[in-house]
């Protein structure tokens, strides 16, 4: 199914303790973290090429599949791009939520639409018309996301939040993979989480970049719904292996 298995319960009792966060209204109730679902987005920039459709086939039962596509000029790095999604649609009814890292994105939504995304997340910095961005997407009757590096102020998000599916915060500077998460992250994952429930918003707030099992429950309780991994997922031992320790870190 392309919704994948039913997603983890998070189930830990941490209290948060009292934290200020800039823009929040405190007097708003929020959901207990340990009610929320989380998903796991295996990330194909770390599968082994060669054998992408085995690799698929062993995450299998994870949520979606990630697909990180780079351009060499929005971000140092060139990927891939439409014919590798279309491959992989054909080998996996998983949800494919592909993340576009390359300048103005509305030049090829359609494109990528029609290779087989379900999901497709843009960049504030990519456009400087991020709206019209998200409605083409929802056009094309896909799922909507929208993110921003880590240096960019959250602010800049605010004029679509209400309008889109994801929301996905870089907790690394995108470009490449196996990078180390970015401990300032997890402050601004607990903001946009109080966003969104101020809004009523269903939309998942995804996490991108050094998640690992150890650190894993820290990035759900701070209020990520989606957790992206890469090389923690396609490790030595496979992905099959590398899931089963998300899973296990997250009971």
């Amino acid at each position: 199914m392309r919704d994948g298995r039913a997603p983890l319960h998070f189930a830990q009792n941490i209290s948060e303790g009292s934290v200020n966060l800039r823009g929040v209204n405190a007097d708003v109730a929020h959901p207990d973290p340990q009610a929320r679902p989380v998903k796991l987005a295996p990330s194909l920039l770390s599968c082994d090429f060669t054998r992408m459709a085995d690799d698929l086939q062993a995450i299998g039962d994870a949520d979606w599949a990630h697909v990180d596509v780079m351009d060499g000029a929005f971000v140092p790095n060139i990927s891939f791009g439409m014919p590798i999604l279309a491959a992989a649609r054909r080998a996996s009814p998983l949800f494919m939520d592909v993340h576009l890292m390359i300048e103005a994105p509305e030049r090829y939504l359609k494109d990528f639409a029609a290779a087989g995304a379900d999901g497709l997340t843009v960049h504030v910095e990519s456009t400087p018309h991020i709206h019209r961005a998200v409605q083409m997407i929802r056009e094309l009757g896909k799922k909507a996301g929208v993110t921003l590096n880590p240096g960019t102020p959250l602010e800049a998000i605010k004029p679509v939040l209400a309008d889109v599916d994801l929301v996905l915060i870089m907790s690394v500077n995108p470009g490449f993979g196996g990078q180390k998460f970015i401990p300032q992250s997890l402050d601004r994952i607990r903001t946009v989480r109080h966003w969104l429930d101020d809004l009523g918003s269903p939309a998942e707030l995804q996490v991108d970049g050094g998640v690992t099992p150890q650190n894993a429950r820290a990035v759900v309780h701070a209020g990520a719904s989606c957790l992206v991994a890469g090389s923690a997922v396609f490790g030595a031992d496979g992905p099959r292996a590398g899931l089963e320790r998300f899973r296990e870190a997250l009971k």
